[in-house]
């Protein structure tokens, strides 16, 4: 399990030429973060993340309420800027400073909201403001055809039609549409926020389904949730966020759920063996 451990310090803006760019990336991963900050005011919200997400496997992302999730993902999905640190993404430093250039890269951000229009089509969804044609005219079977394959290639065929509203499907088969966008854009790294929230036993197991399709295609998946259940029938790899920092990254075997519940409420699963040494005796 790595453990890691800093304090917040000045660095630079992400990958600006000249900038001191810190720890090298790890090998063979797609994503790193190193020494990525970021301040709300004299809030720390972010104090020196280093994180690795690889390729065709799972990252889930814990952490209590307030721990720096939200803030992390959003600074991946280029909606807020780093303060401090450097992004490499294929062992390259890169600017993240919007969702255009997240997307650019090949970063998709599915919301718990998952953003989907309820009286518009499955295909209409997955092709909007992206559709297909020339001349002002829509190509309806083409962008069918590509719809219908990039939900069978996610294994999601529950769904009646391609052509019903998405305000009639399940939870589940929303989230399966909202993924099917993402892949279909081309993105090498999709971020879940809480993709089992408030679905049921069989809908939600429809989506962890989906996780491991997505994985298995070779994409990288980062999901966030509170429920250990999912998160543990799921991910290659596990971090854990506390008050901003990132306190640990391991596989399952080495963050088991135990450490994983110490380290999201004490930020440390070695607190109850500390506390108990440095009890008095006699």
């Amino acid at each position: 399990m790595q453990q890691v451990a800093g304090s917040a310090s000045a660095g630079p803006a992400i990958g600006l030429p000249g900038d001191e760019l810190g720890p090298e990336p790890t090998p063979g991963q797609l994503l790193c973060l190193r020494g990525v900050g970021k301040h709300f005011g004299p809030v720390v919200a972010l104090d020196d993340i280093n994180l690795d997400v690889a390729a065709g496997k799972v990252t889930a992302l814990l952490g209590d309420n307030g721990a720096g999730k939200s803030t992390l993902i959003k600074v991946i999905a280029g909606i807020h800027g780093s303060d401090a640190g450097t992004i490499y993404w294929d062992g390259k430093p890169v600017h993240i400073n919007s969702p255009h250039d997240a997307t650019r890269l090949g970063i998709a951000t599915v919301y718990q909201d998952l953003a989907l229009c309820d009286n518009l089509d499955i295909v209409a969804n997955m092709f909007l403001g992206e559709e297909l044609g020339r001349f002002g005219i829509i190509s309806e079977a083409p962008m069918e055809r590509k719809a219908r394959e990039t939900l069978a290639g996610l294994s999601v065929t529950s769904v009646r039609s391609i052509r019903q509203p998405v305000g009639s499907l399940s939870g589940g088969q929303r989230q399966g549409v909202a993924v099917a966008r993402a892949v279909m854009a081309d993105a090498r790294l999709v971020i879940m926020d809480e993709p089992t929230a408030a679905l049921g036993v069989t809908q939600t197991e429809v989506v962890i389904d989906l996780i491991r399709s997505l994985a298995a295609s070779g994409v990288a998946v980062i999901v966030i949730s509170h429920n250990l259940n999912d998160v543990y029938a799921v991910a290659d790899t596990v971090a854990v966020l506390y008050l901003g920092r990132l306190v640990a990254q391991g596989s399952q075997t080495e963050i088991d759920r135990q450490n994983a519940v110490e380290l999201i409420t004490l930020g440390t699963a070695a607190a109850r063996e500390q506390a108990g040494a440095a009890a008095p005796t006699g």
